[in-house]
């Protein structure tokens, strides 16, 4: 089982970072501990700066977490790949939040369609992108989300219409 922090937790005064991040890991390692089972938390390191963020990132290693996340829109794509760049040299994954997608992807008359932003987040270095689901909160049509999971798959997709790809 993995959960992850909301996209919108960073370091709020009634919640910090590092208090969360060392609460949270205890939970994970209690958790296994009791369940048998490998546990594990998206610990989010977006921050206002790249500093900012390999501060947490590198917290979050000495912590023992095996992957981190990172809202790769509200954070920038230089930042995600800067971000990508730390997880390769440092043995962790990095999990990618949407946050602020919508903005750009809803609209069917402007914008960035979710298969290009699916495309330039596995181009910037993100292990695994919060992608939606054909049911539930982030339900989308289902031809097109599992489209947008073979692009951020597969090397070459073959135009598919149905599938959001062209």
């Amino acid at each position: 089982d993995f959960t992850k922090d909301d996209e919108n937790v960073n370091s709020q005064p009634f919640m910090r970072w590092r208090d969360r991040f060392e609460f949270v890991h205890n939970a994970t390692l209690k958790a296994e501990r009791e369940t048998g089972e490998r546990k594990g938390h998206y610990l989010n390191v977006t921050a206002p700066t790249p500093e900012m963020m390999y501060e947490r990132a590198e917290f979050a290693k000495e912590i023992g977490a095996p992957i981190i996340m990172h809202d790769y829109l509200t954070g920038g794509l230089t930042a995600n790949t800067g971000l990508a760049n730390w997880c390769r040299k440092n043995g962790m994954l990095l999990h990618i939040h949407r946050a602020m997608h919508a903005v750009l992807d809803r609209n069917p008359h402007h914008g960035i369609h979710f298969r290009v932003l699916a495309k330039v987040l596995r181009l910037s270095g993100g292990d695994h992108l919060h992608s939606g689901t054909v049911v539930g909160k982030l339900e989308g049509d289902r031809e097109a989300t599992l489209g947008w999971i073979d692009i951020m798959r597969d090397k070459f997709i073959k135009e598919d219409r149905n599938r959001g790809t062209f």
